[in-house]
């Protein structure tokens, strides 16, 4: 049975965690309405554009000049898996359901036979992925959106994999990420990237005065395409790692929340454990003084 000491210490350090996880918990909070709101700022652009590039893209639909972002390589033999995490912990499921469904699109692609290529991003994704994929990590990416997300970081992610792309080292590329829908839900998403292919809207139904429009376009598609496609690319890239960073911040919230509460549970059991046995222990010295009383 602990001692009265065992137990306030006890207390002392569970009311310690209580204050750090309820401080972080408001951290995230605040975090969370600058993240949703940019976020949210970005999904208009890149559904116009998206509209856009899918009535172009209708147009360029299996001619000889498509570009290979829009066509892709013809194959479908080597995929590259971009793997979009956090860098530090302590939010809930957030980092596991993306691995989750990461390790099940790269057994699936394993599978079939196809050659798997991955590039994380974030230091929770990498060192997981490490211990089962370490051969197949082609390239890693830690610190993006540490202070807040730009569209520089994801230009230069997006910089990378056209690179990689333009020297043939794959012919698929998917990212998965967190989608934002509320603070307490998160939808894991698996969007390919290379050849272009049309998001889901996000939580939201099509505008139907501009889904069926029909652009006339100066000048001509190929030319619009060849630059609105690696444009897109960022923007996608851009826009997964908004949404992940909201979701991170929602998750983390709603963490550090169940966190504070279960510390204060444990303090009402541990200090009603601790006033029985403060209690047993009065009685017990009580009862040894009355009887050396009585044997006098």
């Amino acid at each position: 049975m602990p001692s009265l000491k065992d137990l306030r210490n006890r207390i002392r350090s569970v009311r310690s965690t209580q204050k750090i996880t309820s401080a972080m918990k408001m951290v995230a909070a605040s975090r969370l309405r600058r993240a949703q709101e940019q976020a949210e700022a970005a999904r208009p652009y890149a559904q116009r554009m998206e509209q856009v590039l899918r009535s172009v893209a209708g147009r360029m639909a299996g001619l000889p000049g498509a570009p290979p972002l829009l066509a892709g390589t013809g194959k479908d033999d080597v995929h590259l898996v971009v793997v979009a995490t956090s860098d530090r912990g302590l939010a809930g499921g957030f980092n596991a359901t993306i691995l989750r469904e990461a390790r099940r699109r790269i057994r699936e692609l394993d599978n079939a036979g196809k050659t798997v290529k991955i590039l994380t991003i974030g230091r929770k994704g990498r060192d997981s992925l490490r211990r089962d994929y370490a051969r197949l990590i082609h390239d890693s990416l830690t610190d993006i959106g540490r202070r807040r997300v730009s569209f520089e970081e994801a230009r230069d992610i997006s910089g990378r994999v056209l690179t990689l792309f333009e020297a043939g080292e794959f012919d698929v590329c998917t990212i998965i990420f967190n989608r934002f829908r509320s603070a307490i839900t998160q939808i894991v998403t698996a969007q390919q990237l290379i050849p272009f292919a049309a998001p889901a809207a996000f939580g939201e139904e099509p505008d139907s005065e501009t889904a069926g429009a029909v652009y006339e376009f100066e000048p001509s598609e190929e030319e619009i395409l060849a630059e609105l496609l690696p444009n897109n690319l960022a923007v996608q890239i851009y826009t997964a790692l908004l949404e992940n960073a909201a979701s991170e911040q929602g998750a983390r919230m709603t963490a550090m929340d169940n966190a504070t509460r279960n510390a204060g549970d444990m303090i009402d059991r541990l200090t009603m454990n601790y006033n029985r046995t403060r209690q047993a222990v009065i009685t017990k010295e009580l009862i040894e003084i009355i009887s050396g009383a009585e044997a006098l």
